[in-house]
């Protein structure tokens, strides 16, 4: 018996049907491209706000790279951080609200006459490390000398962000400050400290490109010391490894229990090529060289460095 001729009504139903199934099967693939693997990842370096982004926005950007906990950085009580991030009472309000999803580091400007004690009331509050400092000292200072003190006396490390001619000048002195506070692990971060990865770097140029050549200061200092480490974040961290392959696999290989993954970016999406850290999230699971090593990267320095329990 033939099949009778479907009615107009029964034609739109079934192809309704084709269409939202086809939709669905695109959606799941393109879910499956972009969100990454379900394994734990710890992001050591995110803002709130940043830029016009607000906190909510950056909740989903978060969820949409896979992170399973966020260390949210505040900006000193002048606003020495850029893109309108919040001093530390209302990162430390956001974070405690959140608990089992964000941390927080205390921070003030560097050479403010009472930043010991403002930063001292911040870690007996709970903060777990202090940063990101990134103020306009050199880095050898003596303010902060006071600042690696504090850390040392409350065993918490600092993220520093080296950019020369704006914050923490001079990185090459600063195995200084790691000699001098051989207990406290200092995690650079920024311009200056990623393009010290090739050895010819020239400090006037923030985003170098090509072939990078082994041996500079960055690379010695993650080798030479065992308190320094590298926040992988930001777009100077992203382009210093996409920028020469070859020598990205050997970096990572090299330094595999020096590196911390962090983000920095503030894009309001959370993936694809508008998102630095997903991205370099990317990055990480290309050029490891194992997936012991990938791991350690994304999530297990970060839980020994900041000295978190209870996690993965």
């Amino acid at each position: 018996m033939p099949t009778p001729p479907l009615s107009r009504r029964d034609f739109l139903s079934s192809s309704a049907a084709l269409l939202g199934a086809a939709t669905l099967a695109r959606a799941s693939l393109f879910a499956a491209s972009e969100t990454p693997a379900l394994e734990p990842i710890i992001d050591i370096h995110q803002h709130i706000p940043y830029s016009k982004r607000t906190a909510e926005q950056m909740m989903a950007h978060q969820a949409a790279m896979g992170i399973s906990l966020t260390i949210l950085l505040p900006a000193g009580s002048r606003l020495g951080l850029a893109a309108g991030v919040n001093p530390y009472p209302e990162t430390q309000a956001f974070a405690e609200k959140y608990p089992d999803r964000f941390r927080w580091f205390a921070n003030e400007v560097t050479d403010q006459p009472d930043a010991i004690e403002v930063i001292r009331r911040q870690l007996k509050a709970g903060a777990i490390g202090i940063g990101e400092q990134k103020f306009d000292v050199a880095c050898d200072s003596a303010a902060t000398e006071r600042i690696a003190a504090l850390a040392a006396e409350f065993d918490v490390p600092v993220l520093m962000h080296f950019q020369q001619g704006s914050y923490n000048h001079d990185i090459k002195r600063f195995h200084r400050i790691l000699e001098k506070f051989p207990t406290v692990n200092f995690i650079g971060h920024a311009q200056t400290f990623w393009g010290n990865i090739s050895q010819n770097y020239d400090e006037k140029v923030l985003y170098p490109k090509g072939p990078v050549t082994a041996g500079g200061i960055t690379d010695r200092l993650l080798s030479d010391y065992p308190n320094m480490y590298g926040d992988l974040s930001a777009g100077s961290g992203l382009q210093a490894f996409l920028r020469d392959e070859d020598h990205a696999r050997a970096f990572f290989a090299r330094h595999q229990d020096k590196l911390l993954y962090g983000s920095d970016c503030s894009d309001p999406v959370g993936h694809g090529p508008a998102c630095s850290g997903y991205q370099q999230i990317a990055s990480v699971r290309r050029f490891a060289p194992d997936k012991k090593a990938e791991r350690k990267l994304l999530f297990d320095n970060a839980r020994r460095v900041l000295k978190l329990k209870n996690l993965g």
